[in-house]
C-alpha cells in the first residue's frame, strides 16, 4: 500500500491545500497571485484544483510570495512537488485526461488510494462497481451530449477503474448505500438489472463491502440531494474528499464544512436502513423479481434444418 508520505495524490493535495490556504490568509485573489508570478490566472486555478501538479522550481518562490519561508515547511512542501510528479499515471496521458473532467480525473486518483469509500446513491450503482453491460447503457444513454469518442474512453476509464480497484491487496473499506428506488429502476432491461445487482452480492461476500438499503419507508428524513461519494485517504485528520455528480457535471469538494455535513448524512441514513444481512436478502429477492420478469429469448432453429413455421396468408399478414 502507498503511504502518506510517498502518496502522489496525497502530495499534490497537501502542495494545493496549503497555497489556497495561504493565498486566503493574506487576501489575496488568484488574478493577483498569478500577475505577480507571471502566470496565466488559469494556471494558478488549475494548481489549487489539483488539476495540474506545480515544479518545485515554481513552488519556491510562490512560497516566499505568500510569506511561507520556514526552511523545514518549504523543504517538505518541495518533496511534497516532486513526490506528485514523479510519474505520470494512465489517468493523466493525453488520450485519456483530454475526455475526461477534471473532477473525474481526481476521482479516479484518489480512489486508486483510498483506504475507504462510502457511497451514497439513489439513481444507479457506482461507476467502480458496475458491471460492463450496465455500465454500457449508463454511459451511451448520453450519446445526443457526448461525442462517440468521450463514451469510448470514459467506458474504457470505468472498466479499469473496476480492474484496478479489484485487484488491489488493499481493497478500500466500502459502504454502499443503496435508496431503494435503485432496486426497482431497470437499467436497459431487468436482465442487465437483475445480473448487476447479483455481482453486487457477489463482491461484497468477496471484499470488505458493507452494503445496506435504505426503504422508502425508513425512519429518515428525505434525502434531499443526489448521489456522493465520501473517500478517506491515509494520514491526518481532514483527510476526507467529497464527490458528487449530477447527469453530465461533476465536482470534488474539500471545504470541510460541506463534508462533514455529508458525511453526517451517510451515517443518518446508514443508521435507518437496513442490516446487512436482511438488505442482502432484500437485493437477492429483487434481482430474482427481475430474472422471472425477464422474457426468455427465443431458441434458434438448430444449423442446417428449416423453421417449421407455417408460411400461410396468416403468418405473412402478423410479419407485415
Amino acid at each position: 500500500m502507498t503511504s502518506p508520505e510517498t502518496s502522489p495524490a496525497g502530495a499534490r493535495r497537501r502542495v494545493r491545500l496549503v497555497l489556497r490556504k495561504a493565498r486566503e490568509d493574506q487576501g489575496l485573489t488568484q488574478s493577483q497571485v498569478a500577475e505577480e508570478m507571471e502566470w496565466s490566472t488559469s494556471k494558478v486555478i488549475r494548481i489549487e484544483s489539483g488539476e495540474v501538479t506545480i515544479s518545485p522550481n515554481d513552488l519556491r518562490p510562490l512560497l516566499g510570495y505568500l510569506g511561507i519561508t520556514d526552511r523545514v515547511e518549504v523543504g517538505r512542501l518541495v518533496q511534497d512537488a516532486r513526490t506528485s510528479r514523479r510519474r505520470q499515471m494512465w489517468w493523466d496521458e493525453s488520450e485519456v485526461r483530454e475526455y475526461l473532467t477534471p473532477a473525474s480525473r481526481q476521482l479516479v486518483q484518489y480512489e486508486s488510494e483510498a483506504v475507504q469509500i462510502r457511497h451514497f446513491t439513489n439513481i444507479m450503482i457506482p461507476g467502480p462497481l458496475q458491471t460492463a453491460a450496465y455500465s454500457d447503457y449508463v454511459l451511451t444513454s448520453h450519446h445526443e451530449a457526448l461525442e462517440s469518442d468521450v463514451i469510448r474512453v470514459r467506458l474504457e476509464t470505468r472498466a479499469r477503474r473496476r480492474r484496478e480497484m479489484l485487484a488491489r491487496r488493499d481493497f478500500p473499506e466500502t459502504f454502499l448505500l443503496l435508496e431503494e428506488s435503485v432496486l426497482k429502476r431497470r437499467i436497459h432491461n431487468a436482465s442487465t438489472t437483475s445480473e448487476q445487482l447479483l455481482d453486487l452480492l457477489r463482491l461484497a461476500d468477496e471484499k470488505p463491502i458493507h452494503l445496506r438499503v435504505l426503504l422508502y419507508t425508513a425512519d429518515a428524513p428525505l434525502p434531499g440531494m443526489g448521489p456522493f461519494d465520501l473517500l478517506t485517504l491515509a494520514g491526518p485528520e481532514a483527510n476526507e474528499i467529497l464527490y458528487r455528480e449530477s447527469h453530465l457535471n461533476d465536482e470534488i469538494v474539500e471545504e470541510r464544512s460541506s463534508v462533514g455535513r455529508h458525511r453526517r448524512i451517510f451515517e443518518l441514513f446508514w443508521g435507518a436502513a437496513l442490516d446487512e444481512p436482511t438488505s442482502a436478502e432484500l437485493i437477492a429477492a429483487s434481482a430474482k423479481e427481475l430474472s422471472e420478469s425477464s422474457p426468455v429469448p427465443p431458441v434458434p432453429p438448430a444449423a442446417g434444418t428449416r423453421s417449421t413455421r407455417s408460411t400461410t396468408p396468416r403468418s405473412r399478414s402478423r410479419k407485415s
